[in-house]
Order: C-alpha cells, then structure tokens, then sequence
C-alpha cells in the first residue's frame, strides 16, 4: 500500500431500528433554536416529522422550519436557509432526509457567518470557511449519498448551469447522524434504486484509479459485492430490514473517506459528468451517473485494464478461462450493466431528458480532474456524453 495519509472522522453515528431514541441525548449540547431542515414534505406522510418534532419540543426546543430542499439543493434555496438562520439565531441545523438535505443543511452551516456569498467563496473559488460554523445533525430517510458522515456539499446554479460539490474539512462533517434503516422502506422504488447507484459509484470512483496492492480496494470489493446483493432482496422485498440495513452501512463506508485512503484522491469523473447533466436536465443524481458510466468505463478500459480484470474476477465473479484480457474486463462492465438494468436505472441520457444538443454546454460544464487511469480533455467528454445517448 502506497502513500501516506491522515485519517480523521468526526461524526457520531446512531445505527439501527429505534436509533432516533438518541436524539435527546445529543439535543443536550446545542442550544435551544433548532433549524428543522426537510424537503418536500414526505417525512410528514410517513410519520418521522411527528416523532422529530416531538422529540425537539419535549426537550425545550424553539423549532425553525426550513422546508423544500430539492433533490439538487440550488444556490437560491442555500441563500434562503442562511436568511432564516440569520433571523433567528439558530444553534442546531437538523437536516432530516436524504443526502440532499444533509449536503444543503452543511452548504448553510458554513455560509451563516460569512460575509460573503457562499456561491462565489465555496463553488467558484473553493475557498475554506474563514468565519464560525453553525454545528449539523442529520436524520437519514434514504441511503446514498453518504453524506451523513462526510463533509461534501453539493450545490446546484441553475441560471449558470452548474453543479458543483465542495468537500471541506472535518470540521463541517455532522456532529451526529441518525440512521434506521426503517426510515428507508416508504421510498419510492426510482429512489431506492437511484440511491443505490449512487452508492455503488461511490465505490468505482475510489477503485478504479491506482495499480498498487491497496486494502482500500479489498473493502471496496466488498462492499460493491453487498450492495449487489442486497439491493436485489431490497427491490423484491422493500421492507426487508437486513437488506435495508446493508445498504445503509454501506452508503456511508462508500464515502465517508475510509476507502479513499492510499487512492490519490481517487477518479470522480462519472460524478463530473453526471453532475454537469444534472445542472442541465436537473435529473436524480444517481440515474445522471448510471446513464454515463458505461461508456466512461469502457473508454478508459484500455487504461486500467488490470484493475477491471479484477472488477470482472472479484466483484462479479466471472471465470478468466478462455479469455482475453479486455473480454474479460468487457465481461464485468457487461455483469455490471446486466445489473444496472435489472434495478431499472435510466441507461442513457435520453432517459434524462437530454438532447443532443445540449452535449457541448454539458462538456463545458464538467470539470476535469486528473485522478484516474486517463485524464479527460474536453473532447473526450463529448465523445463519452455522445455515446451516453
């Protein structure tokens, strides 16, 4: 295992059914205004938003509501939850639902005090929170993105076209996640599986770059071979709780920075390209990176063609007898895609809503990063979105 590295993560996490039992006990720290951050109101249709509220009153809480973030939170809806924060002098953002609201309540927790504004410090320039930051809880309703134990936040410009994620330090990471795997079981099924995609991308994006013997990419092996599994229990039996819990642990080890270490900061450029066509079609985020991941992986293939054997061999299982390296490497992307489609994710960008004509503004709007097996020039983009149709 090549390389050095620092290792920290900062958030508490409660697992398991029944884990919002420790929510008073945390509430204890913070002062007495909460930010009660959620989207589109279905925690009101599935019981949770009584249980929280409940539990913020019966514990001396003034409760500040903060609704509607979107699936891509927008730069718009972040000034406006930096406006209520302002107002009312919060102590505690408490996001409850997915990876949107946690990304959203993280994107407000460091723009409250700054001077400036949070699109231009964060999204343009990258810089770091220079002001004091407003301390974050999470609630987690659907597994995914990971973000209830990372200090990623993504951002959506609408007007610019542009959908950018800053991950900053330790010190933006939640205080306390609450994760019960229960609170998945009521998501639609599109979510469900666009959720898991987005975890198991997690995963690729941190596997296929590097050539060393690396103990990153043994975990990641396993835990791509049990969100394989288990999101086929999952989609047969929604309610299935060991299935549900897996996927849940999982998500959050795919990106709370564990598998990252050694890796150089890993590939992540299905996650610029999906994210580009998520600012012009405002698509699910993990049905944007299933639509453009097969023809970026099989571009790169010819780069990185020994760590796709072992993809095909370890995750898939695919016996090497009688094959050349790149069939055999082609025959677990093929595995790969075989499974994509039987979860019903979107295959294509046409699936999204895209055209062809808006591939050009969608290049220019990807960032290009170099931690992978072939850095991508602007035309490389093209042609990966072009054979994305």
């Amino acid at each position: 295992m090549l390389g050095t590295f620092t290792y920290q993560n900062a958030t508490k996490l409660y697992f398991g059914a029944g884990a919002l039992e420790n929510l008073a006990g945390e509430l204890s720290h913070y002062g007495p205004v909460v930010q009660l951050i959620y989207g589109g109101g279905s925690i009101k249709k599935n019981g949770i938003y009584e249980k929280v509220c409940g539990i913020l009153r019966k514990n001396g809480k003034t409760i500040v509501e903060d609704p509607g973030v979107m699936p891509n939170p927008t730069v718009e809806k972040l000034r406006e939850g930096v406006k209520i924060a302002r107002e009312h002098k919060v102590d505690l953002l408490l996001a409850v639902g997915g990876g949107s609201c946690c990304d959203y309540a993280k994107a407000v927790s460091v723009s409250v005090f700054c001077d400036e504004d949070p699109w231009d410090k964060y999204y343009l320039r990258f810089e770091e929170p220079d002001c004091a930051i407003v301390p974050v809880g999470c609630i987690l309703t659907m597994a995914g993105t990971g973000s209830e134990m990372n200090a990623g936040a993504v951002i959506t410009n609408r007007e610019q076209k542009l959908k950018i994620g800053h991950v900053f330090g330790p010190e933006v990471m939640p205080k306390f996640s609450v994760l019960d795997p229960v609170f998945t079981y009521s998501l639609p099924k599109r979510q469900m599986v666009a959720g898991v995609y987005d975890i198991f991308n997690h995963i690729c994006e941190q596997f296929f770059c590097g050539t060393d013997d690396n103990v990153s990419d043994y975990l990641a092996e396993g835990l791509m071979r049990s969100v394989i599994r288990n999101s086929l229990v999952a989609l047969d039996d929604p309610e299935n709780y060991e299935a549900r819990s897996n996927l849940m642990w999982a998500a959050t080890w795919a990106l709370n920075t564990l598998i990252a270490q050694g890796k150089n900061g890993g590939d992540w450029m299905v996650h610029m390209i999906g994210q580009a066509v998520g600012a012009y079609t405002d698509a699910t985020h993990g049905m944007t990176l299933a639509a453009v991941s097969g023809a970026y992986y099989r571009f790169i293939l010819p780069y990185g063609i020994e760590k796709f054997k072992r993809f095909a061999t370890e995750v898939w299982k695919i016996s090497p007898a009688g094959k050349t390296d790149e069939e055999l490497a082609l025959a677990g992307l093929a595995a790969m895609e075989d499974w994509m489609k039987k979860l019903g994710l979107c295959m294509d960008l046409r699936a999204l809503g895209a055209t062809p004509e808006m591939i050009e503004g969608i290049a220019d709007a990807t960032v290009l990063l170099d931690g992978g097996y072939r850095p991508l020039s602007r035309e490389d983009v093209v042609r990966v979105l072009t054979e994305s149709f």
